[in-house]
């Protein structure tokens, strides 16, 4: 199955029943979605550790998620794009953020347009 899918549907389980920290299952990509979102205050914070031989995060829940998702499959889009996608998985504007890899690393749809980058939807949150 999807790792990175079902780490962001355990997010959402853990943020909706009102605990404030939850482990996940770490890899690469995870970590920079993690980072992503520390950094828009979404969680506060996340740190590695190793059960046996397992690599885990434990994630610090904010409790300021309403809604978070994975976009499958992860449309390829360019930076004129950017736009239609917000409109079709984010309610308002400037309310939440799209999360996108591109060639210059993982980032917000804000960050990409500021950049003028495309690249892959992967996730939003609001």
């Amino acid at each position: 199955m999807d790792r990175f899918a079902d780490a962001i549907n355990k997010i959402k389980t853990n943020e909706r029943i009102g605990r404030i920290e939850c482990s996940l299952y770490s890899t690469k990509l995870l970590k920079s979605v993690l980072d992503v979102m520390k950094r828009e205050s979404y969680v506060n914070g996340f740190e590695e550790y190793s059960d046996r031989r397992v690599k885990m995060l434990k994630v610090q829940l904010s409790n300021k998620i309403n809604s978070i998702g994975v976009i499958k499959p992860r449309y390829s889009i360019q930076s004129d794009d950017i736009q239609k996608y917000e409109a079709r998985y984010i309610p308002s504007r400037d309310f939440g953020i799209l999360i996108l890899s591109t060639s210059k690393g993982i980032m917000t749809n804000k960050e990409a347009k500021a950049q003028n980058v495309g690249g892959r939807l992967l996730a939003y949150v609001y």
